[in-house]
């Protein structure tokens, strides 16, 4: 079962209740809170690029990038006139980042990091991304929490469109840490009135806002602050999502 390889077809469609423009208020939010050293932002994991194409038609220079060339191709096709600059988008792994030069800020949303399952991997793509961030450059992403995750265990979902239906099922595992989606996938191909079948297995792994922070210091950020769900406070106990911003000195350090 590959990872988004049949998804990706009908992903807007199962996610038509995520409000991007939310997401991208809060993000412009952060931005002016923190301040932004330009307006070059990198959108890591940027999947169908509906976060990407929002803060593009905002003035921003976009940069989106996935692993994955089924999203991505769904991605080039959103192009929106409101967009004074279209997104660059690059096919990559978030720890194999490649950029052509540097940015001023980097989002990664909607638990993209929780999909690094492995702890080494995920530090290796935190040190890509301050290798290209400019000095002052903000890193801001967010989490499903441990407590979230572990609440999943055992649950079964099912999303339905006209033209997409998606049965889920979620186990968690207390040893590995890992959440796993099992999901079945049935798509209408409109031309023939016909119904196509695939499956796909997602996981997350649970990250602590400790280990993330530790993470983020040895990649050699700074400022390290965390938020409430899609809020400019701290997060309360329990929360289920959690947001990051982290900042690259604008001075190096010794050692």
């Amino acid at each position: 079962m590959s990872s988004y390889g049949f998804l990706a077809g009908c992903y807007d469609q199962l996610t038509y209740d995520v409000n991007y423009t939310a997401w991208a208020d809060y993000v412009e939010k952060q931005f002016s809170r923190h301040g932004l050293p330009g307006r070059t932002v990198l959108d890591l994991a940027c999947g169908t690029g509906s976060l990407t194409w929002e803060l593009a038609s905002r003035g921003y220079e976009m940069i989106g990038v996935d692993r994955s060339p089924e999203m991505l191709a769904q991605a080039a096709e959103k192009e929106r006139k409101s967009a004074a600059v279209s997104p660059m988008f690059l096919c990559q792994s978030m720890e194999r980042l490649d950029l052509y030069g540097t940015i001023d800020a980097c989002v990664c949303c909607l638990d993209s990091v929780n999909y690094v399952t492995n702890p080494k991997t995920l530090c290796r793509a935190f040190r890509r991304v301050h290798l290209f961030l400019m000095p002052g450059g903000l890193f801001l992403f967010d989490v499903n929490t441990p407590e979230k995750l572990q609440g999943l265990d055992g649950q079964v979902f099912l999303d339905e469109t006209e033209d997409a239906y998606c049965v889920w099922r979620t186990e968690y595992s207390k040893r590995s840490r890992l959440c796993s989606y099992y999901m079945d996938i049935f798509q209408l191909d409109k031309a023939s009135g016909q119904w196509t079948r695939g499956e796909e297995l997602h996981q997350e792994r649970a990250y602590t806002a400790e280990e993330l922070t530790a993470f983020l210091h040895q990649a050699g950020f700074r400022d390290i602050r965390t938020y409430g769900n899609l809020k400019l406070r701290s997060p309360h106990p329990g929360e289920e999502r959690i947001f990051f911003v982290a900042r690259k000195d604008s001075t190096p350090h010794a050692g």
